[in-house]
């Protein structure tokens, strides 16, 4: 028996477990579609200022929903009927809204580009997040990692006077930290969670103090390099077109790098290995692989990618460094990595989720100045309801979070 057969039955393929599109499952998509729809035909271009269309078909969906759930397909037909109230929730507020609220809120281009933007650097700490945890070590330090990378890619570009120097030295300064994780939790086999919290803590003092020590009040220079934009000419392409006309290198490599993740792990023997030590360390090592070389290899290259997408937000978006300006990311994007169930394609799908909502969240003000800060917790929301699991359960690798020992050791 080879290695690669071993390795290759450690685990079943993913998806092959037989729940194919049943009758439920599809009437139950069918209803998320339709109450989407009913949304969304309120929504410029389409305008439809009466609420009735919309009330008919959320309730069609409910129904599909209801059927769904009868024949045991409790999850797609409760998102179902959650997509049929939100439509019709949704649909209210928009018919009763002035068509000038409207298309300054909803105007497809600009907020497209601006989900791209928003997403950027939670694909790439959700990837790093994948990295690591195919290989079995939880990387809650992500975080972390991307305040690193976010606070010495702007002190790299400033020193440096180049924007290649600054995301040099802030990858490298989330690898090291990433390192310092992998140490903890693979050679020291302690609690990963508790490791990655307190280097969260680490990152945020170590950045703070560097801040201030550096910069002071002053803050970071006006004209530090900035990762370029790139031009396309893409504007008479419609409303995708001119969103993606002008964005920033850093958000085409993050979708370069979904690809790059995906060929990777799931299409090379690296990748299978990868897996292996995953699910099934032992198993791994008895055919030869090295559980701890593998897993710091993953842990390190998971605080590099991280590191990118702090880059991003200092040096490619805000074009400057304020003292916690990752806010959460790190964590919204292990919920981007739950919501994916561990795969480059779902967690891309959730990041963009989660930056359309960012992006919405910032011009809602237009409605209603005085909930402005309100709307600004809607990330955050689809965060817990995606954490809850509404979309689906999610299997972790199988020894994810498990220190692992060598026999007779």
């Amino acid at each position: 028996m080879t290695t690669d057969t071993i390795i290759k039955g450690l685990r079943a393929p993913e998806g092959s477990d037989g729940a194919g599109l049943t009758r439920e499952r599809a009437l139950g998509w069918g209803g998320i579609a339709l109450g989407l729809i009913a949304f969304v035909i309120t929504l410029p271009p389409f305008e439809v200022r009466t609420i009735v269309p919309s009330l008919v078909l959320a309730a069609i969906a409910i129904v599909l929903g209801v059927l769904a759930i009868g024949g045991g397909e409790r999850r797609v037909g409760g998102g179902a009927i959650f997509a049929a109230l939100f439509g019709a929730l949704g649909a209210y507020g928009a018919s009763r809204s002035g068509v000038s609220h409207l298309e300054v809120v909803v105007s497809w281009s600009a907020l497209t580009a601006a989900m791209l933007r928003y997403a950027t650097p939670l694909t790439f700490a959700a990837l790093g997040g994948l990295v690591s945890e195919r290989s079995g070590v939880v990387n809650i330090a992500l975080e972390g990692m991307m305040l690193m990378g976010a606070f010495f890619a702007a002190y790299g570009a400033d020193k440096t006077g180049s924007w290649v120097g600054g995301i040099l030295i802030g990858v490298l300064a989330g690898m090291a930290l990433a390192a310092i994780h992998a140490v903890f939790a693979i050679s020291l086999r302690s609690d990963q969670i508790v490791s990655g919290t307190a280097l969260n803590f680490v990152a945020l003092g170590l950045t703070g103090y560097m801040y201030v020590d550096t910069y002071g009040a002053n803050g970071t220079p006006d004209n530090l390099p900035a990762v370029p934009e790139i031009n396309l000419p893409t504007d008479s392409l419609g409303f995708i077109g001119q969103a993606i006309s002008q964005l920033n290198l850093l958000v085409w490599g993050s979708l370069i790098a979904v690809i790059l993740v995906w060929v990777v792990v799931f299409r090379t023997r690296l990748g299978l290995r990868l897996r292996a030590v995953g699910e099934n360390p032992k198993a791994a090592e008895t055919v030869g692989i090295s559980v701890f070389k593998v897993r710091y290899a993953a842990v390190i290259s998971s605080g590099g990618l991280a590191a990118f997408g702090g880059a991003f937000l200092s040096i490619g978006f805000v074009h400057s460094f304020s003292q916690n300006m990752t806010a959460g990311r790190g964590f919204i994007a292990l919920a981007a990595l739950i919501f994916g169930r561990w795969r480059p394609g779902g967690l891309l799908a959730a990041t963009l989720l989660f930056g359309f909502s960012s992006a919405l969240a910032q011009r809602l003000p237009e409605f209603s100045p005085q909930l402005a800060t309100l709307f600004q917790a809607l990330p955050y929301v689809l965060t817990l309801i995606a954490v809850a699991g509404v979309v689906g359960r999610s299997t972790p690798p199988a020894a994810d979070g498990v220190p692992y020992t060598r026999e007779g050791k």
